[in-house]
């Protein structure tokens, strides 16, 4: 790619990052300042990758109804992997025993219900899917809404309760390496949130002292709600690859996220993280509106300069 067109690029991965970066409520405007320009070091290794892209996702509420994994993350996920096949890359899944059923319905409704999917028991030790990763060629990690490891050891959601009965924690596994890691989250306690200084978690996050996770990412994507992360991952590598345009775009249809959100609620079961009830929302926001933000985005790439 031409120099000029390099920036072109860029700029419409940065105007990707800017929609993305709308808050809906979480106070995190100086969050998305310090992660500015995160979308595009993701985009960029991961338009270069040739070898197979783990996966790491769920995040578990003990107090939904009923108890099941966040729709936040299951779906985002398949949807990212739906694409990633598209384009030739191998995938695969990474969650814990108590996320695993709505991963399983996630990629399910995607049709690709061959994706692996490597679930580590409710307390468990990751080294098992650190070896298989190893094997299998991992050269890229992506942790998108996933509950991270904060200071003092435990796995805790944004009401700053400790749930860490609930979640093992996946955090060593994504950095256990030779790949390198892409954090996609939304509120300060997700894996890849060490990326950021825990004094801006701190001080502008509800709980943030508490809920902050401590482990880094390579690079990292800060959205208004982490479903949007694999939108704009979708749509960053549309631009900077036209010959995988078209698949990529595909991707970003309406109607196929509508059915896995709806499938991997019904057959996971899900939940609203906010809500922790059953309905067809991502934190606690209707299906349109997180559609009228794949839509935004998926202007920008079909407009892309080649």
């Amino acid at each position: 790619m031409a120099n000029q067109d390099t920036v072109a690029a860029y700029a419409s991965i940065d105007a990707i990052e800017a929609i993305i970066q709308r808050d809906v409520g979480r106070n995190i405007e100086p969050l998305f300042a310090a992660a500015r320009g995160g979308l595009r070091g993701a985009v960029a290794a991961l338009a270069e990758a040739r070898r197979t892209i783990g996966l790491i996702t769920g995040f578990y509420v003990p107090r939904g109804t009923p108890p099941a994994a966040e729709t936040d993350g299951p779906v985002a996920t398949a949807l990212l992997a739906y694409g990633l096949r598209r384009i030739g890359l191998a995938c695969r899944v990474c969650t814990d025993m108590p996320c695993a059923s709505a991963c399983a319905a996630a990629l399910a409704a995607a049709g690709i219900e061959d994706v692996p999917l490597d679930v580590v028991p409710l307390g468990g030790s990751v080294a098992d899917v650190v070896r298989t990763w190893r094997t299998q060629d991992v050269e890229l990690a992506i942790a998108i809404e996933r509950c991270g490891r904060t200071a003092d050891g435990t796995a805790r959601n944004m009401r700053g309760e400790d749930i860490g009965g609930h979640t093992t924690l996946l955090d060593d596994l994504f950095v256990a390496g030779p790949w390198s890691t892409i954090a996609v989250g939304d509120g300060g306690n997700e894996i890849g949130m060490g990326a950021l200084p825990r004094e801006i978690i701190n001080a502008h996050v509800a709980h943030g002292a508490m809920i902050a996770c401590i482990t880094p990412a390579n690079h990292l994507i800060l959205a208004g709600v982490s479903h949007w992360g694999a939108y704009a991952l979708l749509a960053g590598l549309a631009v900077l690859r036209i010959e995988w345009r078209p698949a990529l775009l595909g991707c970003l249809d309406p109607d196929l996220d509508q059915a896995m959100l709806t499938a991997t609620i019904r057959n996971g079961p899900a939940v609203d993280g906010i809500t922790r009830q059953q309905t067809a929302t991502i934190d606690s926001l209707d299906i349109a509106t997180h559609h009228r933000v794949m839509q935004a985005i998926r202007s920008i790439a079909r407009d892309a300069a080649v």
